[in-house]
C-alpha cells in the first residue's frame, strides 16, 4: 500500500503538468473551435526562456515564473494573429494545419539556433525530503503542485468572475452574437491565447525544475498527452482538463510499477478509445448538435 500511495503521489505531480498544459487546449478550443497543436511547443519554449533567466540573467525563480509566463502569453498572441487570424473563416482541416506547422517551426527554430541535444536545468530550489506515514514527498513535487492547484484557481476566477471571462463564454456559446452585443470578438481571442500560453510556459519551468532536463523536441510528446487529457476530459471543459491531466499522469505511473514502462504510451491511447467509444464527448463535455 505504501508503494502504491508513493506512485499516487509520483503521479500527482506529473498529472498536474498534463492539466497546466491541457488547460491551454480545452480553453483555445471551447472558444473558437481550433486544436491548437503548436500549444506544446509554446511550452517548451517556456521552459529554454526559463533556463535562460535563471542561468544566464540569474534572476530568482519567481521572478523568472512570472516573466515567463508573461513572454510566452506575448508568443501565443502573436502565433494567434499571424497563423491563426488569417485563417479564422476557413475549413478547420486549414486551421489544423496550420498549427501543425507552426509546430514544427518553432521546433526546427529552436533546434536550429541551439542544437537538439538534452540541456541540464539547474536546480533553483533545495530539494528537501519530507516523510508522511511512511511515503516519501519531495519539495519539487509539493511545488508542482501548489502551483498548479493555484494557477487552477486563477483561471477559474479569470473565467467565472470577471467581465473578459464573461466575454470568452459569451464567443465560445456564439462569436457572431457576442460581436452584436458590443463584444470585441478579436480581443477575447487573442487573451484567451494568451492565458492559455502563459499556462504552458510555467508548465516548461516546472517540468525543468522537476526532471532536471530539457530540449526542443520536449513538447511533441507531452503536447501530445496534454491533448489527450483534454479529450478524455471533454475538450471546452475546465475541469474536465485538469481531472483528464490527473487521470493520465496517475495511469502512467501505475503502469509504470506494473512493470509495463514501455507501454505506458499505448495504455493512454487506449484509455482515449474507450473513452470515445463510451463518452464521445469526453467526461465532463456537453453533446452538440452542429448545423450542417
Amino acid at each position: 500500500m505504501q508503494i502504491f500511495m508513493q506512485q499516487m503521489i509520483n503521479g500527482i505531480a506529473l498529472g498536474s503538468i498534463y492539466a497546466l498544459i491541457a488547460l491551454g487546449y480545452t480553453m483555445v478550443y471551447g472558444t473558437i473551435r481550433l486544436i491548437n497543436f503548436a500549444h506544446g511547443d509554446v511550452y517548451m519554449m517556456g521552459a529554454f526562456i526559463g533556463f535562460y533567466l535563471i542561468t544566464v540573467l540569474e534572476i530568482n525563480v519567481v521572478v523568472a515564473m512570472l516573466v515567463t509566463m508573461v513572454v510566452t502569453a506575448l508568443l501565443g498572441m502573436v502565433i494567434e494573429r499571424v497563423a491563426y487570424k488569417p485563417l479564422r473563416n476557413s475549413s478547420r482541416v486549414a486551421a489544423l494545419i496550420t498549427a501543425i506547422g507552426v509546430s514544427y517551426f518553432l521546433q526546427n527554430i529552436m533546434i536550429y539556433f541551439l542544437g537538439p541535444e538534452v540541456r541540464a536545468f539547474p536546480s533553483p530550489i533545495e530539494t528537501q525530503i519530507f516523510k508522511v506515514f511512511g511515503i516519501v514527498i519531495n519539495s519539487k513535487q509539493i511545488l508542482v503542485f501548489v502551483i498548479t492547484i493555484l494557477m487552477m484557481i486563477l483561471l477559474n476566477i479569470i473565467v467565472n468572475r470577471t467581465k473578459m471571462g464573461k466575454a470568452m463564454r459569451a464567443v465560445s456559446v456564439d462569436a457572431e452574437a457576442a460581436q452584436l452585443m458590443g463584444i470585441d470578438v478579436d480581443r477575447v481571442i487573442s487573451f484567451t491565447f494568451a492565458l492559455g500560453s502563459a499556462l504552458a510556459g510555467i508548465a516548461g519551468i516546472l517540468v525543468g525544475i522537476y526532471y532536471n532536463s530539457i530540449q526542443p523536441t520536449m513538447g511533441t510528446a507531452m503536447g501530445l498527452k496534454a491533448f489527450i487529457a483534454a479529450v478524455i476530459g471533454g475538450i471546452g471543459s475546465i475541469p474536465g482538463a485538469m481531472i483528464g491531466g490527473y487521470l493520465i499522469g496517475i495511469l502512467e505511473t501505475i503502469v509504470t510499477i506494473m512493470g509495463g514502462s514501455m507501454y505506458k504510451d499505448a495504455v493512454v491511447f487506449g484509455l482515449l478509445i474507450v473513452i470515445l467509444l463510451v463518452l464521445p464527448s469526453g467526461l465532463f463535455g456537453k453533446n452538440t448538435t452542429e448545423k450542417v
